[in-house]
């Protein structure tokens, strides 16, 4: 028998985990900065009150994925996609795949028609599924994270 995922909607219940997952990849590869505090230590007021969704994964029931779709307040970007996490026991499963495609049919169901996403050139896998997930480079975006070095678009009116 196989590996069961499921995606969902996260609870409050799970807050704790969308925190944990996130500060794991950050500090392995970066720093945590002060928007990491506000959004990972407030999701509810950061995130869902503000018209955003974050979504978990689950292999074997355990909570192992994490990934927000954040309202933008960028001028042509209805959301960014941002906080994706896979614990590093479940990554190679296939899981960041699913997240981020359910974020993406998230902001559909949200009418939305642009994502955003902010990221490093040292995070090649997370690229790669950027990427393969449709997403393009864009240049000129700034960005409050030192981390960012990379910005991409996707463009959900041709999907």
């Amino acid at each position: 028998m196989g590996d069961q995922i499921k995606i969902e909607a996260c609870t409050e219940e799970h807050f704790e985990v969308f925190r944990t997952l996130n500060e794991e990849w950050i500090i392995k590869y970066f720093k945590i900065e002060e928007m990491d505090r506000i959004s990972l230590n407030n999701p509810k007021e950061y995130i869902l009150d503000k018209g955003g969704y974050i979504a978990i994964a689950f292999l074997n029931n355990e909570p192992v994925g994490v990934c927000a779709l954040i309202k933008s307040n960028r001028k042509g970007f209805d959301f960014e996609l941002a906080k994706m996490g896979v614990s590093p026991e479940a990554q190679g499963k296939g899981i960041g795949k699913l997240l981020g495609q359910h974020i993406i049919d998230k902001a559909k169901s949200l009418k939305a028609s642009r994502l955003y996403l902010e990221s490093n050139r040292v995070l090649g896998p997370a690229l790669r599924l950027y990427k393969k997930l449709g997403f393009r480079e864009i240049i000129g975006a700034s960005s409050p994270y030192e981390r960012s070095n990379i910005q991409m678009e996707l463009d959900l009116t041709n999907s």
